[in-house]
């Protein structure tokens, strides 16, 4: 039997803890990064330029990482849940800093105390010729 795809409700909550997410990421609220965060050794984050291993190693990098260039345009998203305790969302954005086109891609859990991320990847790419 295949997991119920997108549950209204499920969705709903999955698309609020996203955008709680995006606007801590924005403002660098790193504090509310952490909570939504699996604070797990298996967690991971595959950033732009770094890959952490951990929550601990993921927490270090938040609070050494600069503070100012965080804002960004979202152009494309999609968040799709499976069942009532899975989701996965991906974000394409841009940054006036960059011409390069952002990619993100987060692995939701619903945990005893919440939605939390259990992998994140970032990643850049040039923008397309043509």
């Amino acid at each position: 039997m295949s997991p119920e795809i997108n549950h209204p409700e499920t969705l709903a909550e999955v698309e609020a803890v996203f955008a709680e997410y995006e606007q801590a990421l924005v403002t660098n609220d790193v504090d509310v990064l952490d909570r939504l965060f699996w604070n797990s050794p298996h967690t991971l984050r595959y950033g732009a330029g770094e890959n952490l291993y951990g929550f601990q190693a993921i927490q270090d990098f938040r609070n050494a990482r600069p503070s100012v260039g965080l804002s960004r345009t979202i152009s494309a998203k999609s968040v799709t849940t499976f069942g009532r305790d899975f989701a996965v969302a991906n974000v394409e954005f841009t940054r006036e800093s960059t011409p390069r086109i952002g990619r993100q891609t987060q692995t939701w859990v619903r945990m005893d105390d919440g939605w939390r991320v259990v992998a994140a990847h970032v990643s850049l790419m040039d923008t397309p010729k043509g």
